[in-house]
């Protein structure tokens, strides 16, 4: 099965992985919509064709991916994909490339850990699933710069926000527009609808 940019969506609602319901981000604002990547990337030759998808943004926009050592991911979102676009950058290319990721530590800061190393010489991208208000990709650009300076691009397969602005170059498969809202503005709390962690279901009354 060839997957299109123009079915992506299609194929994520036939996963389930696009949700309707009253939902809380990690970036703590409240959304009529949650998109559940895992759900799709979970079948290894979905995900293959994910990250073709999303190499096709970069390759047809720009030709630093040629020199791409590193794929740098948020935990948990990221890292599928990450994994993924690495492994298709290393079959065009030949080069050796390495995917790693950031995570939090007990205090919620962005860190490395488990011996991944970042290079000053690493050339490298940042690689997300979905971008809602970039705050978690914001730090995983920190955490980076903390070892190098040669960040070439940001990318994500969906980018559900209004604006954003990386300072750098950010691609993306899919635009999909969503409804966020702060608690104390949100129209669901207001009706009563159940508020959802999603990944966890865990449900805040």
């Amino acid at each position: 099965m060839e997957l299109r940019k123009d079915s992506l969506i299609e194929l994520f609602k036939k996963y389930n992985a696009i949700l309707e319901g009253h939902f809380l981000l990690s970036s703590g604002l409240h959304s009529d919509k949650y998109i559940q990547c895992a759900l799709v990337l979970q079948y290894p030759h979905l995900a293959e064709k994910v990250a073709i998808l999303l190499f096709e943004e970069i390759r047809n926009k720009v030709s630093f991916w040629q020199e791409v050592s590193l794929i740098v991911s948020p935990a948990l979102g990221g890292i599928v994909i990450g994994q993924e676009l690495a492994r298709v950058i290393k079959t065009l290319t030949n080069n050796q490339i390495r995917a790693i990721f950031t995570e939090r530590d007990d205090e919620g800061k962005m860190v490395l850990r488990r011996g991944f190393e970042i290079l000053p010489e690493d050339k490298i991208i940042i690689v997300e699933d979905v971008v809602t208000t970039g705050k978690s990709t914001k730090e995983v650009i920190d955490v980076v710069k903390n070892f190098s300076s040669n960040i070439l691009a940001v990318c994500s397969i969906f980018n559900r926000a209004k604006e954003i602005n990386f300072s750098l170059p950010y691609f993306y498969i899919e635009k999909i527009e969503v409804n966020n809202y702060s608690k104390q503005e949100c129209p669901l709390c207001a009706k009563g609808i159940s508020l959802v962690k999603p990944g966890s279901r865990k449900v805040f009354k």
